[in-house]
C-alpha cells in the first residue's frame, strides 16, 4: 500500500489575547509535524514556542527522524526509532529553551507544550509533552492519541475526579510537565500504523478545550480541502467561547494512485514542501 500525506495548519490569535504565543511547522517531504502552545509573558511564550519548532524541526531534518545516538544520555526504550527520534529532538528543545531564557531575564521561566508527529513509510510515531493534543480519525470515529500533562487530568488517571469535572475544572491550566522547566523532559512516545482516510488532528488546548470530539469528528469526516477544514475548526472555537490562542494542523494519508506514484518517480523532488507558522 502507497499512501500519500497531505498537510495543512493554521493558527489564530483568539479572540481575547493581544499576542500568539503558539507556533506550528511541517515539511511534508521528511514527514515531521509540529504543534507547541508557549507560556510566559512578556512575549516569551512565543519565542519557547518558536525554539521548540525550529528545534524539532531541524533535528529531524537533519538526522532523519531516527535515534541513532542517545541525547544527554538518554535512550528511548519500547518504540521505534522514529520515536525515538522525536524523543531526542524534544530532548533538545528542552535544553535550548532553559539557555535562551538563562541569557534574558525577561524570558526566565518560559516554556511550551508540544505534540509531534513523523510519518515513515505506512507508520506515524507521536510524541507529546504538555496539554496540546493529537487526535486520529479513522473510519467515522475519533480517538484522542495523547494524554494530558495536566493536573486535573492526573487526578483522572487516579479515579479522584470524572472527565466532566476535569473540564469544568478551574485547575485546568495547571501542567505537570513542559518544555523549558527541568533540566530534562519525559515525553510520551508511541507508534502507530496508517489507514488510508486517516486524518491526524494537532492541536493547541485553545482548541481541544472548546471544540467537542463530536464537532472535530464532523469537519474531519467531510474534508474538501485540509485548509478549509483548519478555517473550520477555528471558527468552531471562537463560537465555543475560546479565550485562549487557537493552532490546529492537519495530516491526512491518502491512498496513492497509479497516475500520482508515476509522477512521483518521474519528478525530481515531487511532493516536497514545508510550512512554519509566523506570531
Amino acid at each position: 500500500m502507497n499512501l500519500v500525506i497531505q498537510a495543512a495548519g493554521k493558527t489564530d490569535i483568539g479572540l481575547v489575547r493581544t499576542n500568539n504565543e503558539d507556533n506550528f511547522g511541517f515539511d511534508l517531504r521528511r514527514g515531521i509535524f509540529v504543534v507547541c502552545d508557549g507560556m510566559g509573558g512578556a512575549a516569551a511564550g512565543e519565542v519557547a514556542s518558536k525554539i521548540a519548532v525550529d528545534t524539532v524541526l531541524e533535528y529531524v531534518g537533519n538526522d532523519s527522524g531516527q535515534a541513532e545516538s542517545p541525547i544527554l544520555g538518554r535512550k528511548f526504550e519500547g518504540v521505534s526509532e522514529y520515536a525515538g527520534g522525536l524523543g531526542n529532538a524534544i530532548q533538545l528543545a528542552n535544553q535550548a529553551i532553559q539557555e535562551a531564557a538563562a541569557q534574558d531575564p525577561n524570558r526566565s521561566g518560559m516554556g511550551s507544550t508540544i505534540v509531534a508527529v513523523c510519518v515513515h513509510g505506512n507508520f506515524f510515531s507521536i510524541a507529546n509533552v504538555g496539554d496540546s493534543r493529537i487526535y486520529l480519525t479513522r473510519g467515522g470515529s475519533i480517538q484522542q492519541l495523547t494524554s494530558d500533562h495536566s493536573l486535573v487530568m492526573e487526578q483522572v488517571r487516579r479515579g479522584l475526579m470524572t472527565v466532566e469535572e476535569a473540564e469544568n475544572s478551574e485547575m485546568q491550566n495547571v501542567i505537570v510537565r513542559v518544555l523549558g522547566s527541568e533540566d530534562s523532559v519525559e515525553p510520551d512516545l508511541e507508534d502507530h500504523e496508517f489507514a488510508p482516510g486517516d486524518v491526524l488532528l494537532l492541536c493547541s488546548d485553545g482548541m481541544s478545550r472548546h471544540v467537542k470530539e463530536q464537532k472535530m469528528l464532523e469537519v474531519m469526516s467531510d474534508v474538501r480541502s485540509l485548509e478549509e477544514a483548519c478555517d473550520e475548526l477555528i471558527e468552531a472555537a471562537k463560537n465555543g467561547g475560546s479565550d485562549d490562542n487557537i493552532t490546529c494542523l492537519l495530516v491526512r494519508a491518502s491512498e496513492q494512485s497509479w497516475s500520482e506514484r508515476l509522477i512521483e518517480r518521474l519528478t525530481p523532488g515531487h511532493g516536497g514542501n514545508s510550512q512554519q507558522s509566523s506570531t
